[in-house]
């Protein structure tokens, strides 16, 4: 069976800018002691950048550029991160272990060959990378990037916590050690933190299925509210001033957003197709009418919504109709998604796609719920400890309903073109981290009366192509 598919074509457009004039600028500290500064978090404070996390993505991290910026109020010493020690790095992919992603050119089942995300090294051996990951560091501590890809906030507090994630195991200083246990090595005057993400963005990236988003009630180690007060009590035994970061809305990322609900086009001449694979809907469309439910399948000329598996639909036990439908406008489709089983494997018209690569509305609901409540829990708990907001939520807000502009680069929540995120559609680029820090700043100099100096976007690079 032939039928086209649209997907959408990325445009690659080259900005030049010149970087402003600085007027006169006398840094200072205000209120605040940043002669100590510690950051914790998890992959985005870590650095982890283009599916994986390598040394030059680190050293860019937003909280790698605060802590040069914070040297002209005050920070002593080195900013000590666990680094990896490869350019490649390495993540995750389901089981498997995997090299950093880059632009390069690939070739898909139809022969086309066109640029999209591949792995730096797809010849590197999962020995290596286990190696790589598994590696402890720990003997150069205590470090001062306490970043752990993959922790949810209840995680920050479990004792042995490296034991589950090698992310944190590779530096943490003993076998029982919690990662806010880390911090007494370093006694932090000044902090950040932004966490909370993770805690339901494994729920999402799962299309709603095996990981569950946190609850807000529950006790430290359980629930997100107290697990929150408790990460920040945990630095507030000695810094006297820091920011958190509320949660960006992230069903508007790259990775929900790339791929549309209705990628399959279908022209006046394909009437004969159309005709055919709606005769092949024809029992279903009965069934669902003969059953009261509004469910139906229906291909035309245009553009056309998905067929999806959908487990939570409504159909009255021992019915023999299988719980699939079209897509609505309101639902996502994830950006893991194979593009060969779309563009040649039937998926989405002659085959459902399958639940785990698909949001639903009822999902994005839970998503957006979820973010909600979190993002309630960090703004009272910056009120009850004094400290700076930052409200990364209202940028990406603007990333993605029209963009927004600094230093003659505009940002917006288009994959790779957007210039904010990085190949794997979640993390950030180097220029994207630049913003978040100059947002960090913003929310530190109001809320302490300093003058710590922001950075210049354009001096930092977006997505990097062939």
């Amino acid at each position: 069976m032939k039928y086209r598919i649209l997907f959408i074509a990325l445009v690659f457009i080259g900005f030049w800018s010149c970087k402003p004039e600085l007027n006169e600028f006398e840094a200072k500290k205000g209120s605040a002691d940043f002669t100590t500064f510690v950051a914790g978090g998890n992959s985005l404070t870590a650095g982890f950048t283009d599916g994986a996390l390598y040394k030059s993505a680190q050293e860019q991290s937003y909280v790698a550029i605060l802590a040069k910026q914070f040297e002209s109020v005050g920070r002593q010493g080195a900013f000590n991160i666990p680094m990896i020690n490869s350019e490649d790095g390495v993540g995750t992919r389901g089981p498997a272990l995997v090299t950093k992603m880059k632009m390069g050119f690939s070739t898909d089942c139809n022969g086309n060959t066109s640029l999209a995300p591949v792995m730096a090294n797809p010849a590197v051996s999962q020995a290596e990378l286990f190696q790589l990951l598994t590696t402890s560091v720990a003997a150069t501590g205590p470090f001062h990037n306490l970043g752990v890809p993959g922790a949810k906030v209840t995680h920050l507090l479990a004792p042995g916590y490296g034991q589950l994630n090698p992310f944190y195991g590779r530096f943490m200083s003993s076998p029982t050690s919690s990662v806010v246990q880390e911090l007494a090595a370093t006694q932090p005057s000044f902090f950040t933190l932004w966490i909370g993400n993770n805690d339901v963005l494994g729920y999402a990236i799962g299309g709603g299925l095996g990981d569950v988003i946190t609850p807000v009630e529950g006790a430290p180690g359980q629930g997100f509210a107290a697990s929150y007060e408790a990460v920040v009590a945990s630095f507030k035994q000695t810094a006297t001033a820091g920011a958190v970061a509320n949660i960006p809305d992230i069903t508007s990322i790259p990775y929900f957003r790339t791929v549309p609900y209705n990628p399959v086009v279908f022209a006046e001449k394909d009437s004969l197709l159309i005709n055919f694979i709606n005769s092949q809907y024809a029992a279903y469309n009965a069934g669902m009418q003969s059953v009261g439910l509004p469910y139906r399948i229906n291909f035309a000329v245009g553009a056309n919504a998905l067929v999806i598996e959908d487990n939570s639909m409504p159909i009255p036990e021992g019915v023999p109709i299988p719980k699939i439908r079209q897509m609505t406008n309101e639902e996502l489709v994830l950006l893991s998604i194979p593009q060969d089983s779309l563009k040649c494997g039937g998926w989405g018209v002659a085959k459902a796609v399958p639940d785990q690569f698909i949001l639903t509305q009822g999902e994005v609901a839970n998503i957006k719920t979820a973010v909600s409540a979190f993002n309630q829990v960090i703004a009272y708990t910056a009120q009850t400890h004094n400290l700076a907001l930052v409200d990364v939520n209202a940028f990406m807000q603007q990333a993605a309903t029209g963009g927004v502009k600094f230093d003659g680069v505009t940002f917006t929540a288009n994959f790779v073109t957007g210039n904010i995120f990085s190949t794997d559609g979640i993390h950030l680029t180097p220029q994207g981290n630049a913003v978040v820090a100059n947002y960090f700043i913003d929310a530190i100099n109001a809320k302490y009366n300093a003058s710590v100096p922001k950075v210049v976007i354009t001096d930092f690079s977006a997505v990097i192509l062939p």
